[in-house]
């Protein structure tokens, strides 16, 4: 059992209350002693490199359970290594729907997003990371039912950023308000900056996230029945497929009009002709900034000390700005021209909610129901907690309820939907800490980086080369992850192998040809809601893991299960031979050898 931590109450319980002098002994032991300071945690593992010449500890770090205590500086230190373990995940989102491929806001809107994810990620973090039970729902099994306990959080180093899965949908939405007179262009055609599709995209996502808070409440059974890995490995890969096209781009100079086929004379380089050190899209000096940062990522994972593994990512993006620095191909007047300081609500958006959206955020926050089963159920593995039963159940229950309570704050904080992340599994897995402590010191670690607006700007600042190299990485990252889903938890029955193709069938294509459903329909009346109403399910239709995650689900719920070849034999031999007495010379006759094979036949 896992639950010797007891998830945090709302309301009062029985257990003794600790007096101040305990409180203030409790805080001299940790503040003020070596043991609670420093401990004796062997911290030249985190930092010992994996180079050839050098002598492998065989002696393994000592696990720390979700309410071990542990020392401050270690709780300080992996709690920054689970920050920016998740930076390159919460600032990708923000950067790519409010640039060039999104909805073209100035710098000073740009850098106030990537300022404000951070610290509403680590502040909705939190909420994961404390599991609440919600007040006058049973904290014990009722004798009518078990499922009647609810509570808001995991309990666990669950960690949650901005879904990757909105920003296919959210580019979509985009080029289609651009394209109906919704957002505003240049007489030349340029797309000119629209705050108020920004403001759509969250006025919808704070209305749909309350799908996800129901399907919270369905009991944690069905739940796991109706969003298996058939369904969730999919639908998490093609998210990743997704977004390669715009990773890649962006690794060959840039995402927006420049990588057009055809575009103003203001866009033949990247990101514009008025740059700084602007180049055509594709140049061989874009690619190999790209390329430093994949090399540096592959050199971090081959060489580099566990730490440097963990935060792999952010080390090769920073290999990247420091040679486009060193190289004119970074601008620092964007940083100069920022704030010292930022926080949320700075800046907001006009909250409205666009018809043609709904349909596709209301299956966006769906599959973020899908992939926060699949991260809870991993966090549980490698936090040495079971992965069955009720109390896990219960955690399910919880992070979903938390994700989608998360989806409604982040839009009321001027961010898009959340989810819940997989990448500090792997720092779990790689520091064998399981520790809340660690994780409330990254939520700090999140908050801090968002409030000094300066590190935004920055962040804001790096060429899309350097950006698209690290987040092709991150995308193909996502997509991987998918397929580990399907290879751990999907046998590759016939009925599965069917499933997997119809879903990916259409998927696959929707993602490869996204434009291919914009002729469906021919309607060009007055009637905005009809012509919404088609909107949203040409949306739907173009974005391919939402039709895999549809065609899957139903048909992993209506096509009856088979008996394979080999279960066949499995049965044959778990049931038993009916015998016949023998004659008595020893010898059965001809028609009980007959009646034998029939048996084993049948």
């Amino acid at each position: 059992m896992d639950e010797d931590q007891g998830p945090s109450q709302i309301v009062p319980h029985g257990s003794p209350n600790r007096t101040i002098r305990d409180r203030l002994t409790s805080i001299k032991k940790t503040f003020f002693t070596k043991e609670g300071i420093l401990g004796d945690y062997d911290y030249v593992f985190l930092f010992r490199p994996n180079l050839p010449f050098m002598k492998k500890s065989r002696q393994a770090s000592p696990f720390f359970g979700l309410n071990d205590k542990m020392p401050v500086v270690l709780a300080l230190l992996l709690g920054l290594q689970h920050a920016l373990a998740m930076l390159a995940g919460i600032i990708t989102p923000p950067i790519l729907m409010s640039g060039s491929s999104g909805v073209n806001l100035p710098a000073d809107l740009q850098q106030y997003l990537v300022s404000t994810s951070l610290i509403v990620s680590g502040i909705l973090s939190m909420i994961q990371i404390t599991r609440f039970h919600i007040y006058k729902t049973p904290s014990t099994p009722t004798k009518l039912r078990d499922d009647l306990r609810y509570y808001l959080g995991t309990g666990l180093i669950s960690v949650v950023g901005i879904s990757f899965s909105i920003i296919s949908v959210a580019e979509g939405a985009f080029a289609q308000m651009y394209a109906n007179g919704y957002c505003p262009t240049a007489a030349d055609g340029t797309q000119l900056p629209c705050p108020d599709a920004y403001g759509a995209l969250l006025g919808t996502s704070a209305v749909c996230a309350l799908i996800e808070i129901l399907i919270a409440f369905i009991p944690p059974r069905i739940m796991l029945k109706i969003f298996p890995p058939i369904v969730t490995g999919p639908t998490v890969m093609l998210i990743g497929i997704s977004l390669i096209e715009t990773g890649f781009k962006n690794w060959a100079g840039g995402s927006g009009p420049c990588a057009d086929a055809t575009h103003t004379a203001f866009f033949d380089a990247c990101p514009n002709v008025g740059a700084a050190h602007a180049l055509p899209w594709g140049s061989p000096e874009y690619l190999g900034l790209g390329f430093s940062v994949f090399l540096a990522i592959i050199l971090c994972e081959r060489f580099g000390a566990p730490i440097m593994k963990s935060t792999s990512v952010i080390i090769g993006l920073l290999v990247g700005c420091i040679i486009a620095a060193a190289t004119g191909y970074f601008d620092r007047s964007g940083i100069d021209a920022a704030p010292v300081a930022s926080f949320i609500w700075v800046h907001t958006f006009k909250l409205t909610v666009y018809g043609p959206l709904v349909l596709p955020v209301l299956a966006v926050f769906i599959i973020c129901a899908c992939e926060a089963i699949g991260d809870i159920t991993a966090t549980c593995d490698v936090s040495r907690l079971e992965v069955e039963g009720r109390i896990y159940e219960s955690r399910i229950q919880g992070g979903v309820l938390a994700d989608g309570l998360n989806g409604i704050l982040a839009a009321l904080m001027t961010i898009t939907p959340m989810s819940t992340f997989a990448q500090n599994n792997g720092v779990i897995a790689l520091t064998r800490c399981a520790n809340r402590t660690a994780g409330y010191c990254c939520c700090m670690f999140l908050i801090i980086m968002g409030v000094f607006a300066k590190f935004a700007a920055a962040l804001v600042a790096i060429p899309s080369a350097v950006l698209g190299g690290m987040t092709t990485f991150l995308f193909c990252a996502v997509a991987v992850s998918g397929i580990a889903i399907i290879t751990r938890g999907v046998p590759f029955t016939r009925r599965n192998r069917f499933i997997l193709t119809a879903g990916l069938s259409i998927g696959y294509g929707a993602t490869l040809v996204p434009n291919y459903f914009s002729n469906v329909f021919s309607y060009s009346g007055d009637n905005k809601s009809l012509q919404g109403f088609l909107d949203a399910i040409e949306l739907v239709m173009e974005t391919g893991f939402t039709v895999t995650a549809f065609v899957s689900m139903i048909l992993n719920l209506t096509l009856p299960e088979e008996i394979e070849e080999t279960d066949e034999k499995l049965i044959a031999a778990d049931e038993p031979v009916a015998t016949k007495d023998l004659p008595p010379n020893g010898q059965s006759g001809e028609s009980d050898r007959i009646g034998s094979a029939h048996e084993k036949q049948i």
